[in-house]
């Protein structure tokens, strides 16, 4: 079995992971990245509108803290860079103004279309309805609309994500247990994710002690105090639910430091190397996280743009499947980072989903 790494060490690490991957995303604009990434050969030259002049496509994001972020806009960056693609990338970093303002400066660059990657429903849309007013096609991940004519719309399978970890939450604590949600309202992935909280909370008759949280800019050391108290007023509750991984990460640190990790069992979504070291770490009480790779899915939203481009899919939703990965499988696996975990789980991968004969997905 590999040896494990204490707890709060490795927290430590997480935390400069975090802060570095602030920084990698810190520019308002970033060019297009040479695409380092390793990649099938194409066995059938590019199509139009790829056969010629880089096709220029707007990157409109909301990122926020953590590897993941970092990771998924390396593979959109990967696979444009080998599909002929100029990608110009703006990230408002949990400004929604700017992310606002960053779209209607894309709409007005008049690029040859526009991904948008999260962000707040009620200050996108109507620029969204913009470009497509404007004959500009528009691409999303992780937004929701409410009108979404004339828009791909792609997304993890939040869904299936949150009953796969729930479901080994149930397996391991039965039902009736003591739970405990942190999560924010307001982002549609996380909203997903509690509509089925909500649902496994009635079917099992758990018994929810406190629901708290909050997603920042500094998300997993703003949620610690949150679950400190929390875990002060209900030292007895036996599993939490964390459906992000930086909120994760600040429950983690707040049962360690309320000495509760034997009894306490806490519950994730997502995947990163910081993810993988926490979770491993000697007395960590992350058991379980569903999980797409993240560089993957951010390359597969790219194909599933360049193949609607291409006149190749008239797909309108494209959800991106997800696996559950227990805290025991990775230590049998001697699993210490993302690239060793695709090599045990290839499904993350997404290498046979929405490719082409010259569209071969990157792989990072």
């Amino acid at each position: 079995m590999t040896s494990r790494t204490p707890i709060r060490r490795v927290l430590g690490v997480a935390a400069a992971t975090a802060a570095a991957a602030l920084i990698f995303t810190g520019c308002a604009q970033q060019p297009a990245a040479t695409a380092t990434a390793s990649q099938a050969e194409a066995t059938a030259p590019l199509p139009a509108p790829f056969d010629g002049e880089p096709v220029k496509v707007a990157l409109v994001q909301q990122s926020g803290a953590g590897d993941f972020f970092t990771a998924w806009t390396a593979g959109a960056k990967a696979q444009a860079a080998a599909t002929n693609i100029e990608l110009t990338v703006t990230d408002a970093r949990n400004d929604n103004a700017k992310q606002a303002s960053d779209l209607e400066q894309a709409i007005a660059s008049q690029p040859d279309a526009i991904i948008v990657d999260h962000g707040q429903t009620d200050t996108l849309e109507p620029r969204i309805r913009d470009a497509v007013a404007a004959g500009i096609p528009v691409i999303v991940y992780d937004l929701a609309l409410e009108n979404t004519d004339g828009v791909i719309v792609t997304s993890q399978s939040d869904a299936s994500m949150a009953e796969g970890v729930l479901d080994q939450l149930i397996a391991d604590v039965g039902d009736g247990a003591k739970v405990g949600l942190v999560s924010a309202e307001g982002f549609a992935p996380l909203d997903r994710r509690k509509a089925v909280w909500d649902t496994y909370v009635s079917e099992h008759n758990l018994d929810q002690l406190f629901f708290t949280g909050e997603v920042t800019e500094s998300t997993a050391t703003d949620n610690i105090p949150l679950v400190d108290a929390a875990l002060k007023q209900h030292p007895d509750v036996q599993a939490i639910f964390a459906p992000y991984d930086e909120i994760t990460k600040g429950v983690v640190q707040a049962v360690i430091q309320n000495n509760l990790q034997d009894s306490v069992k806490v519950y994730g979504i997502d995947i990163s190397n910081a993810d993988i070291e926490v979770i491993t770490a000697d007395g960590s009480p992350w058991v379980a996280t569903s999980a797409t790779d993240p560089a993957a899915v951010g390359a597969a939203v790219v194909r599933a743009l360049a193949l609607s481009l291409a006149g190749e899919s008239d797909e309108t939703e494209v959800q991106f499947p997800a696996v559950t990965i227990t805290q025991q499988f990775l230590l049998d696996e001697g699993v210490t980072n993302v690239a060793a975990l695709r090599e045990v789980e290839p499904g993350l991968q997404l290498g046979d989903f929405l490719t082409a004969d010259w569209l071969p997905a990157v792989s990072q």
